[in-house]
């Protein structure tokens, strides 16, 4: 072992123990990689490698996408679409039993396709739904299970900011890397409602059902909606177009004739425009359905437009966060809540958050360049090929040593740090797939290994961010109900490893 490799294990052995101490991630990486990087390589090539690097990563596309999706969830945060979500599934599900569970989950799953911000999600979920579940005698480790795992789906359902950084990392488009965590992001907020409900059904009592009756005087009926008549309209447009759009798709594949008129460039179907406007009826007739309208169509319509243009390739992540955003800014404006205010609230949380997860970027790239030219990364890559197991166990122990590093630390260390290390040792797995579908699933397995990393102590930052909010919680009955969740999370990433077709069916539909 040379001079320079073992200057890159004491750099990075003293990257963790400087990280375990407290000190800012960015900044420790960053002092790390010029100090060790001058000592084995030289000063001259240590700031042409690190201005190199910083040029590299400020000159890439796909990076200016992150600002945009912070800003587009935190507008949608500032509209209030979180809390009239969440008011609407509250008041439609009162009489199941575990209904709160299922409320919170569902409002986590479709707003995590708006904002992939963990922090805000656990917050406003456990601001609204806190101390609702402790008014109604909901057991307290159950739901603060349901609140930290639900709010932590927006790091794995895309528009999520770890995949867009992820993409650029492993070197693949950021539409099929969003495609591939479709599947195992709906399939573990399934498994959440279904362990959740289980239970409740289960033990009565740990998650109570409410008569009509105590809902009706609980969740009264809306008569009005907030924002008045724009709103209604908005939702009244939003459920049409969606309808119609789902109504189209299995029109065309029924091979039902279209009866087709044309307005400029637009192809419209007669019998899917007929049936969607049906769904006018229930809308205008029962405040309960137009109360789940209003607070899902909008927003769906929102994540559609975003995430459905990049998904399809029709657009970059970048052009589609711009419009995301805009859209975002306009439901804000339509629902009465942008002034001043929420404005600046939303333009100074996307500075921040941007400022960490950018700075970060630039610094975790400085370090495993002068990493690699240490000539460590290739001592570390050698070493895991030319150990003795089958291509299936090397996969798996890779899965459990990003699972272990989850635990001190979050997933942007992780990501720019480690993963650039074994991804030449996942390239030249023989695992009976291509190239492309090989590092589209492990992205996918990455991803939800990341995930545990905010539900695993002792950093496990949605407990904190669910304590700040819910003081009536103690943190060890936090951390207790996220570990039920996370046995979930190890169950989806077994079931992936065993079914790669849990994250290949979407990016093959769409390629």
């Amino acid at each position: 072992m040379s001079f320079t490799e073992v200057l890159g294990f004491i750099m990075l052995f003293g990257m963790v123990a400087v990280i375990f101490i407290g000190f800012p991630i960015s900044f420790t990486l960053l002092f790390l990689a010029i100090i060790f990087g001058g000592i084995g390589l030289g000063w001259d090539q240590t700031f042409n490698l690190a201005y190199l690097q910083i040029w590299g990563t400020m000159k890439d596309e796909i990076f200016p996408a992150v600002p945009l999706f912070i800003f587009m969830g935190y507008m949608t945060e500032q509209a209030g679409l979180m809390e009239r979500l969440f008011g609407a599934l509250r008041s439609l599900l009162a009489t199941l039993r575990g209904s709160l569970y299922l409320a919170v989950i569902l409002t986590a799953t479709i707003f995590a396709m708006a904002t992939g911000i963990v922090g805000a999600a656990v917050t406003v979920l456990g601001i609204m739904a806190g101390p609702m579940m402790i008014k109604a005698g909901y057991d307290a480790r159950l739901s603060a299970g349901a609140i930290a795992a639900g709010g932590t789906l927006g790091i794995l359902i895309p528009p999520s900011v770890m995949l867009v950084v992820m993409g650029p990392t492993m070197g693949i488009p950021v539409n099929l890397l969003y495609s591939a965590a479709f599947g195992p992001g709906f399939l573990l907020a399934a498994l959440y409602v279904a362990y959740a409900l289980i239970r409740s059904f289960l033990n009565p009592k740990l998650g109570p059902a409410m008569t009509d009756d105590e809902r009706r005087a609980a969740y009264p009926a809306m008569t009005t909606e907030e924002g008045g008549a724009p709103v209604r309209i908005l939702g009244l447009v939003c459920l049409l177009v969606i309808a119609y759009v789902i109504l189209d798709v299995v029109l065309s594949q029924a091979g039902i004739p279209r009866l087709a008129f044309t307005i400029g460039r637009l192809d419209i179907s007669i019998i899917g425009l007929a049936l969607a406007s049906l769904s006018a009826l229930p809308y205008n007739r029962n405040a309960y359905f137009r109360a789940v309208v209003l607070g899902i169509a909008p927003l769906s319509a929102l994540i559609g437009f975003t995430l459905g243009t990049i998904v399809g390739g029709l657009a970059t992540p970048t052009e589609a966060a711009s419009c995301g955003a805009f859209g975002a800014a306009m439901l804000a404006l339509v629902y009465g809540r942008l002034d001043l205010k929420s404005a600046t609230n939303a333009a100074r949380g996307t500075m921040i958050t941007s400022a960490m997860v950018l700075f970060l970027a630039v610094a975790s790239t400085v370090f495993g360049a002068i990493f690699t030219k240490l000539g460590t990364a290739n001592l570390i890559t050698d070493s895991l090929l030319a150990i003795p197991l089958g291509d299936w166990w090397k996969l798996g122990l890779i899965m459990f040593i990003f699972f272990l590093l989850g635990w001190p630390f979050e997933w942007p260390v992780i990501i720019l740090v480690f993963l650039p290390i074994v991804l030449p040792v996942v390239e030249k797995l023989q695992l009976g797939l291509s190239k492309l579908d090989l590092l589209l699933w492990f992205g996918a397995l990455t991803a939800v290994n990341m995930q545990t990393a905010f539900l695993s102590p002792p950093v496990a930052m949605s407990a904190y961010y669910l304590r700040n909010v819910v003081p009536q919680w103690s943190l060890l009955t936090i951390y207790r109900g996220m570990m039920d969740y996370m046995a979930i999370q190890v169950l989806v990433l077994i079931l992936m490893l065993m079914f790669p077709a849990i994250a290949l069916w979407l990016p093959h539909l769409v390629r």
